[in-house]
């Protein structure tokens, strides 16, 4: 298959939803004889923070000059995003070759009836990662989990380590109602005796995973739960860390911006040190180093200084909350608030948390059959609508708000990661008003 042909194989794949389990990857991989048990891997799970924590455990071993693929989700431009050796993208011939193969290989399991039924977007994407990533001779694999983890298609690895960052209330429809319930499904990445990093804070959250790596003899380390482990320091420039563990004493300064970038930090150390015990030594020096060189667009991400325009795919109330103390640490008024988000979504505690900081706040769409109208959104958002403009074209409601914010101001593009991707569309293309 040509590009376009590979695109509209996966549009058409995409249509199937979502579902769990692991039979269908199990049974895909296992006719390529298992091209995902020749290679270390490392899985992170979580609500917000994994994808910034993969690339910055991408990032410390790429610096240790080990070959790391990274397969993450969803892409902001292109699917090539999803899938890669270090920093390069998985190149566009070997993303068509792989998946022709793979659409022929699932044609002939169907015909032969060793595959009941046809694999996900998600659970397709997870084969053609693993499967390249074995061509490439990576020396790790640093695996995304999705949205859950027990039956997530990225949970047929046995990691060398399996990492979560933070659980919340998100995806209750498919987690649980509790968070004790959505923190089990997330667990369900722990391995016996394979240790884990846990980066959760909540306590009925925390207790549940490490209950469930008491269960696997899997030795368990909690990331925030000794006293006085992290300090946060914040200057007219942005934030400096110390984080410490038993021991060593890390000072540093994420490249990624954000208090909780901080904390994903600390994640990313921790899980470091576990590295350098079990699999290869890894030095302190290129860890710190690796967390201040990260690059991971999307979070707080800096695209334009004249006019200032940050993105960030804040998409559920702890990226919300997230997001608003750095609005009101860092940046400038008047703030100028692009949003959309998915219908799904907590859109009313979304908004109650930005649009109050925003002197204007317009609201778009973007093309995604799950995306919220702008009109279902300030219907959640009544308090607001003296300062809401309704704007359904993406592209419109960027330059509106550059016109709104001026040269002293800011415009803030935030909501969800696929709003984000489609200002960087925008960004890319000749004539864009946008400028480093």
């Amino acid at each position: 298959m040509n590009y376009e042909q590979c695109l509209r194989y996966l549009e058409k794949i995409q249509n199937l939803g979502i579902k769990f389990g692991l039979d269908n990857v199990r049974t895909i991989l296992s006719s390529f004889g298992n091209p995902h048990q020749k290679y270390a891997s490392l899985s992170v799970a979580g609500t917000n923070g994994k994808g910034s924590v993969c690339a910055m455990l991408t990032q410390i071993l790429t610096l240790h000059s080990f070959r790391v693929g990274l397969f993450t989700s969803p892409h902001l431009v292109k699917v090539e995003e999803r899938i890669r050796l270090g920093k390069r993208l998985i190149p566009t011939r070997s993303f068509c070759r792989l998946l022709t193969i793979l659409k022929g290989r699932i044609e002939e399991l169907i015909a032969s009836k060793k595959l009941l039924t046809p694999p996900t977007h998600f659970e397709l994407l997870t084969c053609l990662a693993l499967l390249y990533f074995e061509e490439q001779k990576v020396d790790m694999a640093v695996l995304e989990v999705g949205m859950g983890g027990r039956f997530d298609a990225t949970n047929v690895v046995t990691p060398c380590t399996s990492v979560i960052t933070t659980i919340s209330e998100e995806h209750q429809k498919f987690l649980g109602e509790t968070l004790s319930q959505i923190a089990f499904e997330k667990a369900g990445i722990i391995k016996p005796g394979v240790p884990v990093v846990c980066g959760v804070e909540e306590d009925e959250a925390y207790e549940t995973i490490k209950k469930r790596a008491e269960e696997l003899q899997a030795p368990f380390h909690g990331v925030f739960k000794k006293s006085g482990s992290f300090i946060a320091q914040k200057s007219e420039k942005g934030y400096s860390f110390i984080y410490r563990t038993d021991g060593e004493k890390y000072l540093y300064s994420p490249s990624l911006r954000g208090e909780y970038q901080g904390k994903n930090a600390a994640v990313a150390f921790v899980t470091s040190e576990q590295l350098s015990k079990s699999w290869k030594k890894l030095e302190m020096r290129k860890i710190v180093e690796g967390i201040e060189t990260t690059k991971w667009e999307g979070r707080l991400e800096l695209i334009s200084r004249n006019p200032l325009v940050i993105l960030d795919g804040a998409h559920n109330i702890e990226g919300a909350q997230a997001l608003k103390k750095y609005i009101e640490d860092f940046l400038p008024s008047p703030l100028i608030l692009v949003f959309a988000v998915m219908r799904d979504k907590e859109i009313k505690k979304i908004a109650d948390t930005l649009f109050p900081l925003a002197e204007k706040i317009i609201i778009t769409r973007f093309p995604y059959f799950k995306a919220a109208s702008p009109e279902e959104i300030k219907r959640e958002a009544q308090s607001y609508w003296n300062r809401i403009i309704l704007e359904p074209d993406v592209h419109q409601a960027l330059d509106l708000a550059l016109c709104s914010a001026g040269s002293q101001g800011c415009v803030l593009v935030a909501g969800s990661l696929f709003l984000v991707g489609e200002i960087k569309k925008k960004k890319e293309k000749k004539g864009s008003r946008l400028n480093i």
